[in-house]
């Protein structure tokens, strides 16, 4: 993971067998989901999931993914995937770390940038909206909390 962030969540995944190509390893394009699920958990935990987005009347579709891969997973293998928030103010910027459960050993990194889109206008917006900031200050604040106790 580059960068850790502010708030984070995690997934595990035990890798399907329609995941895996001829040689029995993840096809690259599933890691994707991979992410998706654990950004998924993010958000949730954030209570900004997508039909809390939706309910403020934005989308925040991905306008930029890189994942770096360093090993391969495999069928039956349970992976570890870690979405860590490092930006939220104009924009939402996730980092990721893909893990073997068992042994911990990195087999991906990646991020995401995904940008707030008024459903009402289409209009990209420059600045995150309040709905977003407020959740994550919330949950800052909440996490901060929970640990002074």
């Amino acid at each position: 993971m580059r960068k850790r962030g502010a708030l984070g969540a995690q997934v595990e995944i035990r890798v399907p067998f329609y995941d895996v190509d001829s040689i029995n390893v993840v096809w690259h394009g599933h890691y994707v989901k991979y992410l998706e699920e654990a950004r998924c958990e993010l958000l949730d935990s954030l209570g900004y999931g997508y039909d809390a987005m939706r309910a403020s009347g934005y989308v925040w579709p991905v306008i930029d993914l890189q994942l770096r891969y360093a090993h391969a997973a495999q069928f039956g293998q349970r992976l570890v995937v870690r979405a860590e928030l490092v930006e939220w103010e104009n924009r939402l910027k996730i980092n990721y770390l893909i893990c073997e459960a068992t042994t911990g050993q990195r087999l991906t990194r990646a991020s995401s940038v995904q940008v707030a889109v008024c459903m009402q206008t289409r209009e990209m917006q420059l600045a995150s909206p309040a709905a977003l900031v407020d959740a994550v200050r919330r949950k800052l604040e909440s996490d901060a909390s929970e640990h002074a106790a």
